[in-house]
Parts: structure tokens; sequence; C-alpha cells
């Protein structure tokens, strides 16, 4: 959709153009400390964090799940947990104003109109009874007193400033009626209704495809230009990074452990820990290896530290970093780390920084011709019901028509944006939904046509692993229950005993240990929960699983985990997966074929290189350029696409995509292409017919 500037009420004091320095900070962290619980066993998420934001300026917070990001987010606007969290040292400074000093009543009048947050968990932070629009005016009542049909406008222009089509329809509907997408944008919405001073952004754009996530970043940063608005960045995305921030400070286990502006951070960042994050990116370059991952994980925060905190995972320490807490060392241009080896008054053992540990090789199998999955125009059409009589009066397409092979061992990617029909390609594939129209073969056997006994016994050789792995397990069930019903289900294991040792094999075969078989799926960490999944759907022995936006919400360590550990699965195994996702570097490294859907109709398909380097669609085109990127003025020039996203109950006819094309002719509205190219590439455009 063609960007749409928000229409900001600038006061008269506020001068701001462009970014610059100013020489008060707009916020101002000293030496803030956080404790959730009492005594000796308290938990220390934020411990001794200061720093400073200025007017116009992004500052972007990097770390690990569990490093105290987020908490650190939650104590600036005294939002932490209650009764347990309160902040027991240090203060927090808005416009030389001190927070932790004010009462809960002028607090409220600070958070959504001079500081707002966009919250990472957008299903949780919506209230599930009141419609997206009402949640929006409620800010716009509340902090400008706006109400009737001047909020009513003021919500749909902020609707569709974040890139939500049909606003005048998505204003009326709950949050369980939107996706997960949407409900972040509305998300978005509420934050930037108050027009505040400071936007904290709490990984804002993880549910996000790339194209939407692109219009919604410059939408910040056209916001900053005009207002001079601050904003507190929290992401793991160093895509996003490198293409908003003015500073990046990196935190590990409570703490910074370095700072500097963002060219310096992405010229050479000094700290081993921030260094291991580099090493964690999927890449092209990588596909012959294991990527990089930081052994361990993030430390308790339940007691003091002796040395520092990073040291037991560090493949650069010695005893002394075990034994001494590093300073804070300040070096020239404001650059700041906190690490005993650039620590000149520290006699180091002579380790050179920077050098990543070499990776084991990871042997590709050579692709088999064989076909495991061929699917031929698959459809899928839900009628669309209205009236007390419930008549069907139209059809969502989904899927309309979507053909493709899975060879055996090898990884299919499906990419495109939400609501293309991904996710409904995967589940009317496994025969969780059922296809209104096509055929789905499976090792030459019919899935469309089986019913009952019959598709229950052949469950066993598909799997699906969810994007969310908690809410995929019952919060009820030790997560061993979890992975052994299946194996109950496909009468796996002669008794309980053999299928709990399966059960031990499987988590030591992803990375867990069998101690956690009696815990709760709340108990662990999302790159924990999702090793869980894969488990289960391991547990009985599948030859093809679809994994739905595995990685999407992890940490790039934690992913490139889960990365190395199906890519081994594969080369051990031979299973087959159907990729979706959202993430090209993550394709880039594990995909062997990719195909680009949109609008429930694949427009490209072909092996990964070919797709990638050389896109032939132009929504592929436009995808790809989209893309963040780590590396610095690569001059890259992102394709903005034309109109809104057409609905999938009434698609436009012709080419789908010629509403939104810069290059469409006459003849896209009159008829969809046929497909041109060879299996290697193929591509649906008049420009390569």
């Amino acid at each position: 959709m063609p960007y749409v500037m928000l229409s900001i009420h600038v006061h008269a004091n506020d001068n701001f153009s462009g970014k610059q320095e100013m020489t008060e900070p707009l916020l101002r962290l000293e030496n803030v400390k956080v404790r959730l619980g009492q005594g000796a066993s308290a938990i220390r998420p934020v411990d001794d964090v200061s720093f400073e934001i200025h007017k116009g300026e992004t500052y972007a917070l990097l770390g690990e799940s569990g490093c105290g990001k987020s908490m650190t987010a939650l104590s600036i606007l005294r939002l932490l947990p209650e009764p347990a969290g309160h902040i027991t040292r240090g203060h927090v400074f808005l416009d030389g104003k001190d927070l932790t000093a004010l009462p809960e009543a002028e607090m409220r009048t600070i958070r959504g109109r001079r500081i707002s947050m966009i919250f990472q968990e957008a299903a949780t932070s919506l209230n599930p009874v009141l419609t997206a629009g009402s949640q929006i005016s409620e800010v716009l009542k509340q902090h400008h007193g706006m109400k009737g049909r001047a909020a009513r406008e003021r919500v749909l222009e902020l609707l569709d400033a974040v890139g939500i089509p049909d606003v005048k329809r998505r204003y009326s509907e709950y949050p369980h009626q939107l996706s997960g997408g949407m409900k972040q944008r509305v998300m978005i919405s509420i934050a930037l209704a108050g027009e505040p001073d400071l936007l904290i952004a709490d990984e804002p754009t993880t549910a996000l495809d790339v194209t939407i996530q692109a219009q919604v970043l410059e939408l910040l940063q056209q916001l900053q230009d005009k207002t001079g608005m601050a904003i507190l960045l929290i992401t793991h995305d160093l895509g996003i990074v490198a293409g908003m921030a003015d500073r990046v400070a990196v935190m590990y286990a409570g703490q910074l452990v370095e700072e500097s502006s963002r060219e310096r951070f992405f010229a050479g960042a000094r700290h081993p820990y921030s260094q291991k994050l580099f090493q964690s990116l999927p890449d092209v370059k990588k596909r012959d290896q294991a990527l990089d991952t930081i052994k361990g994980s993030v430390p308790s925060l339940d007691h003091e530290f002796a040395g520092c905190r990073f040291a037991e995972r560090c493949d650069y320490a010695w005893d002394y970093c075990r034994d001494n807490v590093p300073r804070w060392l300040t070096s020239s241009g404001g650059r700041h780390v906190r690490c005993h080896l650039a620590d000149d008054a520290i006699s180091s053992p002579g380790i050179t920084t920077g050098v990543s540990q070499k990776q084991p090789v990871i042997v590709q199998q050579s692709e088999n011709t064989g076909s495991l999955l061929e699917v031929s125009g698959l459809k899928v059409h839900f009628p669309i019901h209205k009236g007390v009589f419930k008549r069907v009066v139209g059809h969502v397409f989904a899927v309309d028509g979507v053909s493709m092979d899975i060879p055996r061992g090898c990884t299919q990617a499906l990419v495109g944006e939400s609501g293309c029909g991904k996710t409904t390609v995967g589940k009317s594939i496994l025969q969780l939904i059922r296809p209104t129209d096509g055929s789905v073969r499976f090792d030459k056997a019919e899935l469309t046509t089986l019913r009952g006994r019959q598709l229950r016994r052949r469950r066993s050789d598909f799997q699906f692993i969810f994007q969310d792995p908690y809410s995929s397990m019952n919060p009820r069930m030790m997560v061993g229950d979890i992975v052994e019903e299946g194996m109950i289900a496909q009468g796996i294991g002669k008794n309980r005993g053999e299928r709990r040792r399966r059960v031990e094999q499987l988590f030591a075969q992803v990375g867990l240990s069998a101690d956690f078989l009696h815990r709760y799926p709340h108990e662990f960490s999302g790159g924990q929960r999702q090793r869980i999944c894969i488990a289960r759907a391991l547990a009985v022995d599948p030859r093809l699983i679809v994994c739905d936006e595995p990685t999407s919400a992890l940490d790039v360590s934690v992913q490139a985990q889960i990365l190395n550990l199906l890519k081994q699965l594969q080369n051990d195994l031979g299973i087959s997966y159907l990729f979706i996702t959202h993430n090209i570097s993550v394709v880039a490294y594990l995909a062997d074929r990719v195909a680009v859907m949109y609008l429930g109709r694949i427009v490209e398909e072909g092996k990964v290189a070919n797709v990638l380097e050389r896109p032939r669609h132009p929504y592929t085109q436009a995808l790809l350029s989209a893309v963040p990127v780590v590396e610095q003025d690569t001059h890259r020039e992102i394709i903005r696409l034309e109109g809104d996203l057409p609905s999938p109950s009434n698609p436009p006819g012709g080419c789908h995509f010629h509403p939104r094309c810069l290059h469409a002719m006459p003849q896209c509205q009159q008829q969809y292409p046929d497909e041109t190219g060879s299996d290697d590439h193929r591509v649906r455009c008049f420009l390569h017919a």
C-alpha cells in the first residue's frame, strides 16, 4: 500500500528538525537495579544499568531472551510485575523529572502520552472483549480528549498508516479475528496514537512480513524526523538495528556489556558475546557447515556474581574472568565495553578476540530425484456465511491452485506475506484442513481420499511444528507426556517403559536433559519449547515435517541451534521439510528449493540460488528488496508496493499482483499468466512469457 504519513500535532515548543545531539538527554537511566522477589534468592533482571537516549535518537538494545531487556523497558514505565517487582536502586529521569519518585496517578498521565510501549506479545496485550478500534480510541480520549467522529477518523488513519487493509472492517473486529501480524500492527497504532516523546518498541516487527516490516520501520523514522520522537528499540534482528539505530547497546545477564555508535558496532564488535551474535547469523555462505552457536544458556539471575557473567560461555575466558568482575571501560568515540580483554590494566593470556571457532562441516544430502510428496492443483476455499440461515454468499480463496514436489531428504521453503495462504497449504497437505480440490500424493498414496482410521495410520509419516510452541502444547501436561502422546496414539512402543526410554533419547537428540521430562511447558524458554515440539514431531518417526515459522520468535543464537538441529536431523534420518517462513536468510542457509506465494498462488519457484540471486517476478523482487541486511552502505533500493493487499475473498482478475505491480501491462488485467521456465526456475509473469 502507498505510505500514508500520519498527521502529527507538533507542540509549539517542539522545534526539532532531524536527528541531532542534545545537551540534555530525553531519558536517562542512572544505576537502575530491579528485583523480583525478596531475600537472597530474588531475581536480579536489571543490575546497575545506566544509559541515555536523546530526542530524535534510536537506541537499540540487543541480547538473548532472559538478559533483562524487557524488564529494563518495564522499569522505565514502572510496570514491573506486582507485588514482587520493584526498583531497589537508581533513578529514571524523563526531561530531568525523576519517574521513580512520582505517585502512580501522575505516572498514568505519562504512560501512553509521554512514553508509549509496543509490547512483545500482541495477543496477550490486547483486550479480547474490545474491538481494535475502541482500544485505539481509548488512548485518544484519555490523552487528547478526542471523541466521536474525529476519534474514529483518526483511528482509521492510524490503522491505514501501519498497513492494515480494509480498515473500516478491521475497526470493528475483535483481536481473535485478526492474524498475528495484524494484532501487532494494532499494538503499534495504540502506541503511536498518543504521539509520544519516547516510544519503547519491544520486538515490534516479530510477527510482521518483511514488506510490512519495512513500511512500519519507515513510518517510525518519518515520525522521528517530524516530531523528534526517541525510540528505545528492543530486538534480536541485527538487520533492523543496522538500518535504524543511532547507538547500540548489548545486554547480557542483567548488565550492559557493550555500547557504541551503530557504525563502530557493525565495523567491529568488541565484546566476545557481541561477536558471537554476529557469528550465529545464518548465511548462504555457511550452507556447508554448522552455524556458530553460544554454548550453554543465560545464567540464572537469582544470585550475586563473583566474576564475568559471560565467562562460562566465552571462548576466550581464563581463570581471572571467573573470579573478578570486569569494569565498564570507556574508549574514544563514546565506546564502552565490559570485558577484561579490553582492559589495558589487566595482563591477558595472549588471546586474540574476534576469531570464530571452526565449525563442523555438515555434508549435504545429494538431491534425490524421487519425490516423497507431490502436490497438484491444491485448492482450499472457505465459505463465507451470512444471515440467520447462514447462507453461503462467497468464498475465501485461501489456496487457489498450488502445485509442488518435495524430494526425499530435501527442504522446500515457502515464503510470502501474512494471509497469502502459506500455513493453510501446510495444514491442507497434512489433511488438518480438508482441501476443496486438488491432489496430495505422499509416497504414491493419495491423502485426500483417506478417511478415519486409514488417515490416522498415516499420521506417523508426516508431522507439523507449529509457529507458537507454547500454545501448541497442553499447559496441564508435563512435556514428557506431551512427547509420548503421539507414540501412544500410533501404537509405538510395547509399554510405557520402552516409550519413556524413547522420549529420553529424543530429548538427548534435540539437546535437552532427561531431567526436563517432568516439567511443564511454562518452565521452559522459547528455544527449549521449540526443541520439545521438534522432539514431539520426531517421536513417531516421520518422513516429512511441515515447519511453520519455527524460528520467527527466537534469538539469533537459539535460532542457530534449531537450524543446526534441523539440518543434522535431515542428514541423519533423511527427513524432508516444508519450511514456511518470512526469514530469507534462513531460507538461503537451510532450503534446497523455494516457492514464493502471493494471494493463494505460487508466482515463482526454483532452486534457492536461482530465485534469491536472480528473482524474476516483480513481487519476489519487492520481497527480497525489503529484507533488512547487516552489511552497511549497500545502497539497496527498497521497492515499495503500491495499493493494498487484496482480499482473498475478492481477488483481482487476471494476474492477482497487477494492481500493485510497477510493470503491469494491459494483458495482466485480462488473464492469469502461464508458468514459464525450467524446473530449476519457474515463474508466472507476462514479463517472462
